[in-house]
């Protein structure tokens, strides 16, 4: 596959804050990559790199194999950051209308209209839209020009459940279409529902960079969740890597082990009481956690809380 973007030993400073930390990055055509991280990590500020509103303070980086500020390049890339402005006079199909004229070859109104669920808002202006159908508006917007690469950053921020599912399976209707997609979010389950391909970052660097079933196989631990009133025991036993509780009454046990059959064994000939067992591999959030609380004393960042808080969907 060829690369459409590409990052060489890229470091971007804000001062005396390292924002991304000798960065080498390959985005291959018809990915659809999954770039997580907790805030603060270097998700947008990477993501700025290779459309162009940031330049590297070292490295280079190149888009379509021209530069990133180079207009030949942007014409074949679409893309949602975090924040967007919307003028809230214009109706739905007039934006789309309008950012479509900047293409050669638009996708029509009606079709993208009806790919994200907007039909029934083309014709109400966008100050009257909800938080969660403007987000809805700007992610099809970056679909209008029929990119090769396209670059969603929080993509589903102010979403509700069924909004988001709606959003993931049109964006993964057009990527079968043809498009590569870098999808960044703090949502775990937004990953493992897109990606293909899962980039770690942390403190500005990448720390892990493989298939999303290989990033979850580097954990090496499976769950074993059980109730038992004997919580303290328990947890103690050997090959307990980690014990969370669950539930209100502090019955509810989660451990996790690198040898469940053996701990499994071990909890059996203890003799201590338990009920409720049930066993499964690790998620991605629990391999997110363990590459993350490796790396951790060596990032040059702090990080915020992996799950931010998520607002509902209001239509109107």
């Amino acid at each position: 596959m060829s690369a459409l973007a590409q990052l060489d030993r890229v470091t971007r400073r804000f001062g005396d804050v390292v924002a991304v930390d000798d960065v080498t990055l390959t985005i291959e055509a018809g990915s659809m990559v999954g770039l997580l991280g907790p805030n603060g990590a270097g998700k947008t500020s990477l993501i700025s790199l290779i459309n162009g509103l940031r330049r590297p303070t070292s490295g280079t980086v190149s888009l379509l194999g021209r530069s990133p500020q180079d207009v030949r390049s942007r014409q074949r890339l679409g893309s949602t950051p975090q924040e967007t402005a919307l003028p809230p006079t214009l109706r739905v199909g007039e934006v789309i209308d309008f950012v479509g004229r900047h293409f050669d070859t638009p996708q029509a109104t009606e079709a993208l209209a009806e790919e994200f669920g907007l039909t029934a808002l083309l014709k109400r202006q966008t100050g009257a839209l909800s938080g969660g159908q403007k987000r809805r508006l700007s992610v099809a917007l970056a679909f209008v020009g029929r990119p090769q690469l396209v670059l969603l950053d929080e993509p589903t921020t102010g979403l509700d459940i069924d909004g988001r599912h709606t959003l993931w399976d049109a964006v993964r209707r057009q990527h079968e279409s043809g498009a590569t997609i870098v999808v960044t979010s703090h949502y775990l389950e937004e990953i493992e529902a897109l990606a293909e391909r899962v980039v770690v970052m942390e403190g500005g660097r990448v720390i892990a960079d493989d298939s999303l079933q290989a990033i979850v196989g580097k954990v090496g631990v499976r769950q074993i969740r059980l109730r038992t009133p004997d919580v303290a025991a328990v947890s103690a036993l050997p090959g307990v890597v980690r014990a969370d509780s669950e539930g209100a009454d502090a019955a509810g046990l989660v451990l996790y082990a690198a040898d469940s059959d053996q701990l499994i064994r071990e909890l059996v000939n203890s003799g201590l009481r338990f009920s409720d067992l049930a066993v499964r591999g690790a998620t991605l959030e629990e391999a997110f956690l363990t590459l993350t609380d490796s790396d951790r004393s060596h990032s040059t960042l702090a990080s915020a809380p992996l799950h931010a808080p998520q607002t509902e969907e209001v239509s109107r």
